[in-house]
């Protein structure tokens, strides 16, 4: 039973809810792991695992280059160390220290070029909603590219990369790739492969000097300062 009031509970947190009683099917309570239930049964929370999933934090980074997303190799320094006391950008001093927070995981990675929003999180289903292979959250890319050669794209090229490349064996899904000015482009994905964005770039000739990512869903970078971070609000969603 992974599906709680119609949102996406990462499975382990769906299976403890389970083992605490916290879960009802039409009603009745379940307690035992594996239970099967029709689709149009109705399935609940208790209020108490309610207000555990509210209590959740998620935390928006603005990532600069030369930080990676996760935990590095020796000599590279991983992003979540930005989220620090100083680095938080709002006019309060925040109730909690991320430092302090237990399973803060990063959430669809940047790589140690590219720059932008970067989310980190405890909710599983967040989680899962963003970077999971049914997930259909849009990323939106700003590019900044050159032809290797110094010419322009061909209009056959661009039509590749909105629709009909292949990538590690399997075709990607159809993207939104438009010219913003000469030198940038702007790429919508609802996936979010390894150096997808640059190895779509590379495949048809171009060189890219520039990478930010700028939306994820409905949450935007906006005016958020390069290496500063704050809380998701209780308003937004992704």
């Amino acid at each position: 039973i992974h599906v709680l009031q119609d949102e996406i509970v990462e499975e382990r947190e769906a299976d403890a809810y389970i083992e605490q009683g916290l879960v009802f099917v039409n009603g009745d309570r379940i307690t035992e792991l594996g239970t099967k239930v029709r689709r149009d049964c109705h399935i609940e929370l208790a209020a108490k695992a309610q207000r555990k999933q509210n209590q959740l934090v998620t935390i928006i980074l603005n990532k600069p280059i030369g930080y990676v997303s996760s935990q590095p190799e020796p000599g590279y320094e991983p992003a979540i160390r930005l989220l620090t006391l100083d680095n938080y950008h709002g006019t309060d001093k925040p109730e909690v220290n991320p430092q302090t927070l237990d399973k803060l995981a990063v959430t669809g990675r940047l790589d140690i070029d590219s720059q932008g929003l970067l989310i980190f999180t405890q909710d599983g289903r967040l989680a899962k909603q963003i970077i999971g292979e049914d997930g259909d959250v849009e990323k939106e890319y700003l590019v900044r590219v050159r032809m290797h050669d110094g010419s322009r794209l061909h209009p056959d090229d661009l039509e590749l990369l909105r629709h009909g490349m292949e990538m590690d064996g399997k075709k990607l899904k159809p993207a939104i790739v438009e010219w913003v000015n000469d030198d940038q482009l702007r790429f919508v994905l609802k996936e979010g492969k390894k150096r997808q964005v640059r190895r779509m770039c590379e495949f048809v000739g171009l060189e890219v000097n520039g990478l930010k990512r700028v939306r994820v869903g409905r949450l935007m970078l906006g005016k958020l300062p390069e290496g500063k971070w704050r809380f998701l609000g209780s308003e937004e969603e992704i």
